[in-house]
């Protein structure tokens, strides 16, 4: 089953996306970034950070993977620390496109970037499969770097400005394609309301095509539930889970191993809006049963 990760052109926190795709890196088994090792030395190390530039860097010393000034701009990010470089590679830039992928990518099967998401997925290292927009955010030197070094292997999906769907659409609809059963969104919230809130209900249509999909930033993780769900309290994304309709009603929501429960309770669109808000595991496992309708689940922390 593969898992994708979509960078949108939306505001990303690059100390979060780090830290979440060595996470994930580590969770996937993929390398030494995702271990205990690497997650300690995460946000507390940054005075000595990964060239990000490598070649021609006027502050990296010859042959040295770190950078030898502290104030080197375009290396240095707050809380990011190393990128998904393998460890005994001589130039890690080197290589197809698809080389490049199986070195890094944090155990992600396929990476698509789009419009101003390039950015950000320049400094975190990602070498895309796919690059999706019409590219009215992106700066044209970024663009022009991914054009000369993402290879032929990399699809390009270019769409003018005046069309029907997002960019955000455009690139799930693309990881569908390359057969991604699941998907990790980035950069899809803390920006524009509007598209927060298009990219909320995006969420549906993956579900409707049986792809399990969530947002995430640095305070949230936003899904879709159908039926149930289990959580584990070690496993939380933050301290505070609530669900909110998205069908006009839910039918017979059950709550277990939450600090406010609930037995069969419907709740309705603009109507009883703080019940299922701020709620909290208080057990080792939680649960959530309900008959009809489509809530959706947003993990929180403060």
């Amino acid at each position: 089953m593969k898992t994708g990760l979509i960078i949108t052109g939306g505001k990303l926190d690059l100390a979060f996306a780090g830290k979440f795709l060595r996470g994930f890196a580590g969770y996937s088994g993929s390398g030494r970034h995702g271990s205990a090792e690497a997650e300690e030395d995460n946000g507390v190390r940054g005075k000595t950070a990964v060239c990000e530039r490598r070649t021609g860097c006027a502050d990296a010393a010859p042959g040295d993977r770190k950078c030898a000034a502290l104030e080197c701009r375009e290396k240095k990010m707050s809380g990011f620390g190393e990128r998904a470089l393998p460890e005994d590679s001589e130039n890690a830039e080197s290589g197809t496109g698809g080389e490049r992928r199986a070195r890094g990518n944090y155990g992600f099967d396929c990476v698509i970037l789009v419009d101003g998401g390039l950015e950000p997925a320049e400094k975190l290292g990602l070498v895309p499969d796919a690059i999706v927009g019409d590219f009215d955010t992106v700066r044209p030197e970024i663009l022009d770097r991914y054009r000369r070094s993402a290879g032929g292997d990399t699809l390009w999906d270019v769409h003018k400005p005046e069309k029907d769907e997002t960019d955000t659409e455009l690139a799930i609809r693309t990881a569908m394609k390359l057969g991604c059963a699941r998907l990790a969104i980035l950069g899809a919230t803390g920006g524009r309301l509007d598209h927060e809130l298009s990219n909320i209900h995006l969420l549906k249509m993956c579900l409707d095509a049986g792809v399990e999909a969530a947002l995430y930033d640095a305070q949230n993780r936003v899904s879709l539930l159908t039926g149930s769900r289990v959580f584990r309290r070690s496993e939380a994304y933050g301290k505070y889970v609530s669900f909110i309709p998205m069908t006009e009603q839910v039918k017979g929501i059950t709550l277990t191993g939450f600090k406010y429960p609930l037995t069969g309770k419907n709740i309705t669109i603009g109507r009883e809006a703080g019940l299922c808000v701020s709620n909290e595991i208080v057990e080792e496992t939680a649960a959530i049963r309900f008959d009809k309708g489509i809530l959706i689940c947003v993990e929180s922390k403060d």
